[in-house]
């Protein structure tokens, strides 16, 4: 298991740059309060850095389990 990161949506990002909304769903953020469990990579951290002022990390050093598969 690998270590992970709760991220918090605390923002909304409807009239931010188009980077910005990509970056947002590609961390799979959907609405205000909507808060992901993400493995802690450098990718991960990258997109995290690039809208600081729409997300905040809510916890650190969680453990990552892979999503079961149906």
């Amino acid at each position: 298991m690998s270590k992970a990161i709760r991220v918090k949506l605390v923002k909304g990002f409807y009239g931010s740059l188009p980077a910005h909304r990509a970056t947002v769903r590609g961390l799979g953020l959907r609405r205000i309060n909507h808060e992901r469990i993400l493995k802690d990579t450098p990718e991960v951290r990258g997109m995290v850095r690039k809208i600081t002022h729409l997300v905040q990390i809510v916890e650190e050093g969680l453990t990552y389990e892979a999503p079961a598969k149906s």
